[in-house]
Parts: structure tokens; C-alpha cells; sequence
């Protein structure tokens, strides 16, 4: 995109009140690559899947167990995209979500992960082309948290406010775009009790495809 195209597209936002999509180009190239890993026909819930892929692998789901793989799809996506977050087989898929709220709030610092402020500033993070993930643990060690991948989007600071961040996520329902008051509904208290947290990892532009 021309500078001043990227002035003038940043400059309306701010006048509407929306973040701008400062590097317009990088998150087009990171979520192209997110987005065509098909995350609506891939991790399906209640079922045993490849957590690389995604794609089911026969094996029987444990009596209880609704195995869902909202972690997987994450780490999945941040291995495309040539950045680690847990995953397998350092830790279990169960309960990797929560696992991984905890690894983002020690050891991921040392891989690269920042801490976010808050879910404006996890909008922004996500619209300049960096790697954004909201995650919450379950208040029960023994239940599952969740986690998703903020996406871009202009919307505005007052939807943001109403509903979070525009999210991907597999999950009990899988969604290529919806949003974080959306995609942790079955949490009931994490959206409205301000228990999510993002964090944020820069992005080389040489580890995507370059289509």
C-alpha cells in the first residue's frame, strides 16, 4: 500500500474513533495464512484430532471428556507463523489452554510474548500485524480455560468496549470471526469480569507465505 494511502486510511480512523490497521499488509499475510488453515472444518469439537492439523485421527474420546481444541488451534496457527507458544508434546493437550495462561505469564516472556494493557490495546496489537492471543483460566484447575487469536478489525473504541476484540477460535463452536463476548460465552464470568488478558508477539514477515 502507497504511504500516503496508509496516512490518509489512518488518519480517517482515528478521526471515526477506530484503530487504525497500521501494518495493513502483515496482518493480511498472517491471517491469510490463519484463515487458510479452515479452522470452521478443522479441530472439531468431540472429536480426537491431529492438534498440527487439526484433523480428526480416529483415536476415542475419554468418557467425559468433550475435547475441545481451542489451544491446539493456537498453537497450530503460531507454528505457521514460526513463533512458540505451549504446545505438544511439551505439555498434554489437556487443559493446555490454562497451561498456556500460565506459560504466557512466566517462561513466554523469555520467548517473545508480551503482556497487554488491555482489549484496546490487544486491537490495536492485532491491526499492526502482530501475533495477539486472549486467553483465561478456568477458576477450577481440573475445567478447561480458553484461549483465541484476536484479528483485525477498524471497528470502533465503543464496540470493542461492548464486545472485545474481532477473534478466530476453535472451541465448543469453531469461528473464523467472531467476537471475544462471543467466543467465551460458555465462561460466563471472563468477558464481564475483565478475566481475560492478551498478549502479543511481533511477527517476521519471512516466516509467512508470501502470496
Amino acid at each position: 500500500m502507497p504511504d500516503r494511502r496508509k496516512f490518509l486510511l489512518a488518519a480517517a480512523a482515528l478521526l471515526c474513533g477506530t484503530p487504525a490497521l497500521a501494518d495493513a499488509t502483515l496482518a493480511q499475510r498472517l491471517f491469510a495464512m490463519i484463515d487458510g488453515l479452515d479452522v470452521e472444518n478443522h479441530w472439531p469439537a468431540g472429536q480426537r484430532v491431529d492438534w498440527q492439523t487439526g484433523v480428526p485421527n480416529g483415536l476415542p474420546v475419554a468418557p467425559g471428556h468433550k475435547d475441545t481444541h481451542c489451544s491446539a488451534f493456537v498453537a497450530a496457527a503460531a507454528e505457521h507463523a514460526g513463533i512458540y507458544i505451549l504446545r505438544p508434546p511439551d505439555h498434554s493437550p489437556v487443559l493446555l489452554a490454562n497451561a498456556q495462561y500460565d506459560w504466557l505469564a512466566g517462561p513466554g516472556a523469555a520467548q517473545g510474548w508480551t503482556a497487554l494493557p488491555d482489549m484496546y490495546a490487544a486491537q490495536a496489537a492485532a491491526n499492526d500485524g502482530q501475533l495477539v492471543v486472549a486467553v483465561y483460566k478456568n477458576h477450577n484447575d481440573a475445567k478447561p480455560g480458553h484461549i483465541a487469536i484476536v484479528r483485525p478489525s477498524a471497528k470502533s473504541r465503543d464496540r470493542i468496549t461492548a464486545e472485545g476484540p474481532e477473534i478466530t477460535q476453535a472451541g465448543l463452536r469453531n469461528y473464523t470471526d467472531t467476537t471475544v463476548k462471543t467466543g467465551f460465552a460458555d465462561h460466563r464470568s471472563a468477558f464481564a469480569g475483565n478475566e481475560i488478558m492478551y498478549y502479543a508477539h511481533a511477527v517476521d514477515p519471512a516466516a509467512l507465505p508470501s502470496g
